[in-house]
């Protein structure tokens, strides 16, 4: 077939090109003219969803009217958190569905939706049409969904077709995900994050999302800082994306706005082409005075607006929340804004996850848990395991914890899929969160990685986020030369060049409705049901043993803390911050591990870190706590302690001093035999020149004569969009409104009006969960009601057999949203804790020993190997042949010097004990024996000045003294050097040695 060609006159040919020239300025024009809309909307809202496979729900024309409504974020199995033990959590396929019309204004424009996770695998359709699938459970992804979607106010219809099963596989690989663990990945399925929908130009700033749309978006960090100056060069770059028919020259354009919305700074770069379908980095930068440096406990945040400029107007922007701060990590030490920081905290699981809602909680609720951790003292919380959702990333900023960010592991090292599998999160995980200042490590593995995986991830790093100030390492990697940080899970390890902290130092469990022994239900700490046949007294002890055990664990590597040597411990973190429904070794189905319970009641240890923690490195106020209550029955006489970082307490009895306590581990003090009787008892706290710095007391508390119900004070408003929560606090109280701390009183509760009960939790039957009647613990516990999408008056009635009752008025404010999209975000009008105040100027340790350096050193026996024992290497040693008269080694020291203490890490030091005999040039200066320890003995040594010392052993080492922790699955904790020497009595065996003239 020919086809006709009608030759045209020049003169319309002309015509036409002026028109397609006229065309293009009016596209460029109408693009810059165009006021810019709203970019992202909340879409949480409306919902549906239904537990079967049914492959036509995707299509447009399935009918779901009996579905059921919620809105998102909401795992459909949420029932179960807490509930159930996390190997029975429910696994099975569900639908999501969602009818939505776009605004009018989107029409022409780039639509994207963008989910922040899911639990595991999903497919996603538009209108029946297939956009793609995410699968590895942990990462933010999104999709174009511009070429699918209706405009003109047709409606659109979304589909997910949702798989948590615990054995999902990779399409493409058939392997599992190494993270898919029943120990410590909550199974709580569904669309368990926040989900939002993206109208752009088609000339924009891309989205964070590699995942399926292989975009990047903004990236903003600060560098050339002075601190004390409060100035820093801010830089801003952008990925931008030319989807229009031609050739746009554009420019671009950063204004900084800070807490008070005031424009501080604005500074564009230059101008640059992009051609159609081409996608460029544009960027600018400038230096900024008056800057706010974000810090511990102070979550100061500016709002960066990044626009692109075409005829010098805005036709894109995009506003990023970030802070700016300064870290370095050398010498052993962690900097922040030029201030030593030795890190207190948690090792928190992911899931971060609440009775009955599990991971799916609104805003709010996550700043107020983790804004607990600051309070007591918490300036870390490593995330366990898997990246944790951009919705606690962001709470973390706010409140002004620093996180460790992990990617994806389960344990060890792994190879080919799963490494690669491994890769792939963490390199979206950087992508998505690396504009969080509260991100300071990059975690590669739960425990150490080969060096050419270190290398890998390290180089991913330095590409994606060569200037976030971010360490990046692994736990363990004691011996690397690539990672950044280490530290191992238990024991105290040291470092005169990369830091290394602890990474869950203190596993031992207990309720928080035990007190003690003398308190109802009277539980004798470790009493309760064999974990795998093995003594009881780690994870079931009560909240005094608990509390006394975590500040035991913390002195190990305070005592080692920076000042104290040139190789030194940058901390470490407790292991966990909330009960978690992960694995356990208890009575009850969940780990009880917390420093507050599963609603974050606050248990002992709690006011424990509290005084401890309260500083940088060295407490900077005093702080005193004593442990328990004082409403025991007549004739109960014990020992009573009190956690304060004072130099010397002294206890009260109804005014009557009974003297001052003993000191031990640091800040325990403790009073022996003290007899109660009803009235106060007061500790006082003194420096060390005898003044008084601080003071707590207890009160005894009458009988129990009534319910307080009280709501849980939260930032914003109690909103009726169908997810948000409100938590009420319920107390059994005496008649003068005193909580009654031994009470275990059953509250049965009724709710009326437009809320859903979602209750507690307290130990009993299915952990009380969602039930309407359950006891008190200590006193007092919590309840949880959620929103509807009717505003209007909730009452809450608690009533007690005996009790007077009490009821609670909640009340929800009506949110707008419009064809299935909101205007106001899920974080909206949070605001950010700048309690501790900005980073201090003055130095956060003092001193208090110099290390002396070791020339060269011989032994009795693999003398070759002796400098292993000061290599600053605590996977090397040196042992002798296990002769005892070999059983010696001998330091020559660098000069002269005094001699007052020394510092050794022994092998099997959680095990053996080691009589020794230490002599400074012959005289000796020490004849004892060591004691056990998490890591490192300090020995108090005669002072002699001279040049060598010599370390022996007296007689045959002692072995089985150690704890005899295991893992949940049995698998015995390491205790030193991997080498079986047991039965060699007289192995002397050093891993690292170290030699101090204390500082007067």
């Amino acid at each position: 077939m020919k086809f006709l060609q009608v030759k045209r006159p020049k003169r319309e040919i002309i015509v036409s090109s002026i028109c397609c020239l006229l065309l293009v300025l009016w596209s460029s024009f109408a693009i810059a003219d165009e006021p810019v809309p709203q970019r992202k909307y909340n879409f949480n809202s409306d919902w549906i969803f239904k537990l079967e496979d049914i492959p036509d729900a995707k299509e447009s024309t399935y009918k779901d009217d009996d579905w059921k409504k919620v809105t998102l974020p909401v795992a459909w199995n949420e029932d179960d958190a807490f509930k159930k033990d996390i190997v029975n959590l429910s696994t099975g396929i569900v639908w999501y569905r969602k009818h939505f019309k776009l605004p009018v204004s989107s029409k022409g424009k780039k639509v994207f939706i963008e989910f922040e996770g899911i639990r595991q695998g999903g497919d996603f359709y538009i209108n029946g049409k297939a956009i793609g699938f995410h699968e590895n459970g942990v990462t933010a992804f999104g999709f174009d969904i511009t070429d699918l979607v209706h405009f003109d106010g047709q409606e659109n219809i979304i589909a997910a077709r949702i798989d948590n099963d615990w054995n999902y596989r990779e399409r493409a690989t058939n392997s599992k995900y190494q993270w898919e663990d029943k120990n410590f990945n909550a199974n709580y399925g569904g669309i368990i994050r926040n989900v939002f929908l993206h109208i752009t130009p088609r000339l924009y700033q891309t989205l964070p999302l590699y995942s399926n749309l292989k975009t990047t978006g903004v990236y903003i960090y600060a560098s050339d800082f002075d601190i004390k100056g409060r100035t820093a060069i801010i830089n801003a770059a952008s990925e931008i994306k030319n989807e229009t028919q031609q050739a746009q020259q554009v420019g671009f354009k950063v204004d900084l706005i800070d807490l008070d919305g005031k424009t501080i700074k604005s500074f564009t770069g230059g101008k640059t082409t992009i051609q159609p379908g081409e996608t460029k980095t544009l960027s600018a930068k400038s230096r900024v005075a008056g800057l706010n440096f974000w810090s511990w406990g102070y979550g100061y945040l500016y709002e960066v607006k990044t626009s692109i400029l075409l005829n010098d107007q805005e036709v894109d922007v995009v506003t990023t929340k970030t802070g700016f701060r300064k870290t370095a990590f050398k010498d052993g030490m962690i900097y922040l804004n030029d201030r030593v920081m030795m890190v207190h905290g948690y090792a928190q699981r992911t899931s971060n996850e609440w009775p009955a809602l599990g991971t799916s909680i609104p805003a709010w609720m996550s700043d107020y848990s983790n804004g607990l951790m600051v309070e007591s003292g918490g300036n870390l919380v490593r995330w366990m395991h898997i990246s944790p959702s951009k919705q606690d990333v962001e709470s973390c900023d706010r409140v002004g914890l620093i996180q460790a960010m992990p990617a994806g592991d389960a344990e060890k090292d792994v190879e080919g899929t799963r490494w690669d599998q491994r890769v792939t999160v963490m390199h979206d995980a950087i992508i998505y969160n690396r504009n969080n200042p509260s991100i300071i490590f990059y975690e590669c593995g739960n425990e150490s990685i080969s060096e050419a995986h270190m290398t890998q991830m390290k180089a991913l790093r330095d590409r994606l986020d060569p200037f976030g100030g971010r360490a990046i390492g692994s736990r363990e990697m004691l011996d690397s030369k690539v990672a950044e940080y280490g530290g191992e899970m238990l024991y105290t390890n040291k470092s005169a060049h990369i830091p290394m902290w602890a990474m869950e130092y203190s596993r031992d469990e207990g309720s928080r409705k035990y007190w003690d022994e003398w308190s109802p239900p009277f539980h004798k700490d470790g009493d309760g049901p064999l974990h795998n046949g093995q003594n009881a007294a780690t994870y079931n002890r009560n909240m005094e043993s608990h509390a006394l055990e975590n500040v035991k664990r913390w002195y190990e590597f305070w005592k080692e803390r920076p000042g104290t040597g040139k190789r030194v411990s940058s901390g470490g973190v407790n292991i966990v911050w909330s009960e978690t429904n992960t694995h356990h070794r208890g009575e009850e189905n969940y780990r009880r591990s917390g420093e507050v319970d599963a609603m974050r009641i606050k248990k002992q240890n709690y006011y424990a870190h509290e005084v401890m923690w309260d500083g940088w490195v060295v407490p900077e106020s005093y702080r005193a706590h004593i442990v328990g209550h004082w409403n025991y029955k007549p004739g109960v006489t014990k020992d009573m302690y009190v956690i304060a970082s004072a130099a010397k307490v002294e206890l009260k009895v109804n005014g009557k001093s009974l003297g001052y306590g003993t000191m031990s581990d640091g800040f325990i003090f403790t009073f022996k035999s003290v007899e109660w009787q009803p009235g106060t008892i007061t500790a006082v706290g003194h420096d060390k020149n005898n003044k008084q710095v601080c003071t707590t007391q207890l009160e005894t508390a009458g009988d129990p004569v009534g319910i307080r119900l009280t709501e849980i004070k939260r930032p914003t408003p109690f909103l009726a969009d169908g997810n948000d929560v409100s938590i009420v606090e319920v107390e059994v109280v005496d008649a003068k409104g005193r909580r009654c701390p031994t009470a275990l009183n059953k509250v049965q509760y009724t709710l009326d009006g437009p809320g859903e009960w979602r209750g507690g939790m307290a130990m009993g039957p299915d952990n009380y969960v969602l039930a309407k009647s359950f006891p008190v613990e200590g006193g007092v516990n919590r309840f949880m009601v959620r929103s509807t999408t009717t505003p209007g008056a909730i009452t809450v009635k608690a009533e007690a057999d005996g009790l007077k009752a009490a009821s609670i008025q909640l009340t929800t404010r009506p949110v707008k949203t419009e064809n299935g999209l909101g205007a106001v975000l899920p974080a909206a009008g949070l605001p950010s804790v700048l309690t501790r105040g900005a980073t201090p100027a003055t130095p956060s340790y003092m001193v208090s020993r110099k290390a002396l350096s070791v020339k060269s050193a011989t032994a009795g026996a693999n003398a070759e190997k002796a400098g292993q024992s000061y290599d600053d290497n605590e996977l090397s040693d040196w042992v002798n042949d296990g002769k005892l008269n070999t059983a010696w080694i001998e330091y020559e020291l660098a000069e002269a010097a005094t001699l007052d203490e020394m510092a050794l890490k022994l092998n099997n030091f959680r095990s053996r004990t080691y009589p020794l005999i230490i002599t400074v040039d012959g005289k000796e200066a020490f004849n004892g024996t060591t004691k056990p320890t998490l890591g490192y003995y300090t020995i108090q040594c005669k002072p002699l000045r001279g040049k060598k010392i010599r370390i022996r052993l007296a007689t045959n080492a002692a072995t089985g003294l150690g704890s005899g922790e295991v893992e949940v699955g049995g698998k015995k904790l390491d205790d030193g050097v991997a080498r079986d020497d047991a039965k060699a009595k007289g192995a002397l065996s050093i891993i690292e040695a170290e030699f101090y003239e204390l500082v007067k």
